[in-house]
């Protein structure tokens, strides 16, 4: 019986929160990171190192650790800790399309990479859904890694407390394909850490309701693609009140998507990626309003018209012992 010696695993980006969806929503986005695992000899130096075998490629590759603390290093150790296995002495070859630190769910992707990859080289021991349960253990919630794993759009809620091994329920959001999704991603980070730390610790009646109203009205935008419906909905009371200031020239970026013919306009995840939702006929004019905004106040940002990606992570088998 043959074994697998290398794989490619493929992740898309993801966008969380969409307003009013704080913490509980995301969707796959048409951007991605690459992970290839290699099965090393047993006999090779790094072996007797405890050296780890990384490279990275493409954008802002010199900025990610290629030791013991890289994140897809990390998921892929859990994964078999979690089955109660030693790793195997492997090779990673990291290629970036996703920005680092943006809001566009970086992380989430190193996470699922690991674990896809290292279910792969083990037989496959773990299903898909036992899968999910451990990316959202490492990565904390569910909103990014959900995506990227599963692709499309994906609300996530905890499961009932008589069934203890099945901790979350996914519930997949239907997509109008007239929703366009635009990111426009500035020049500078901002940290997850620093997004929250800004966030009070308790919200009266009266902002849950609006949320939980909003958050309703916002999937059936989705779904439908009604434009009033999408404009009213990505309100939020939640969290980008408070996160807004510590992104520059978000009111400015704002006012110019939706006068360009956006429905709305939110933070990606903990930002400062901003994500406009427009329709097909305006998506070019918005992604370029937004542009000359940022530029205005002095900052670059690099703005595209994107999809959502329906696969989630994607692999291939590129070798065979």
């Amino acid at each position: 019986m043959s074994v697998i010696s290398c794989v490619s695993v493929t992740v898309p980006a993801t966008t969380a929160n969409l307003g009013p969806g704080f913490d509980c929503i995301g969707a796959a986005l048409t951007l991605y990171n690459q992970f290839k695992f290699t099965l090393l000899d047993t006999s090779s130096p790094s072996k007797e190192t405890g050296k780890v075998i990384m490279t990275v490629t493409g954008a802002e590759a010199e900025r990610v650790v290629t030791d013991e603390s890289n994140l897809l290093y990390q998921a892929f150790v859990k994964f078999y800790q979690h089955i109660d296995q030693t790793p195997p002495l492997v090779q990673f070859d990291i290629h970036l399309g996703v920005p680092l630190a943006r809001g566009l769910g970086s992380s989430a992707t190193a996470i699922v990479g690991g674990l896809v990859g290292a279910n792969l080289l083990a037989g496959e021991p773990l299903s898909q859904s036992q899968l999910m349960e451990l990316a959202i253990a490492l990565e904390g919630h569910p909103d990014n890694v959900v995506p990227a794993l599963l692709g499309g759009c994906r609300l996530a809620a905890t499961g009932l407390e008589i069934e203890p091994h099945r901790e979350w329920e996914i519930c997949e959001i239907p997509w109008c394909e007239e929703v366009v999704p635009v990111v426009a991603i500035p020049d500078f980070e901002l940290s997850t850490k620093e997004a929250r730390g800004v966030l009070p610790t308790e919200v009266s009646r009266a902002d849950a309701i609006f949320n939980a109203a909003h958050l309703g009205l916002l999937l059936r935008g989705l779904e439908t693609g009604r434009s009033d419906w999408l404009k009213a909905a990505l309100q939020d009371r939640l969290h980008q009140p408070y996160r807004k200031g510590l992104i520059r020239g978000y009111d400015a970026v704002h006012s110019a998507a939706v006068a360009a013919g956006a429905y709305g306009m939110v933070i990606s995840g903990a930002g400062p990626t901003l994500l406009a939702l427009t329709d097909k006929a305006h998506s070019q004019s918005v992604a370029a309003s937004m542009t000359a905004a940022w530029q205005e106040e002095g900052i670059q940002a690099e703005v595209q018209s994107l999809c959502v990606d329906t696969q989630g992570a994607t692999s291939s088998t590129l070798g065979t012992l």
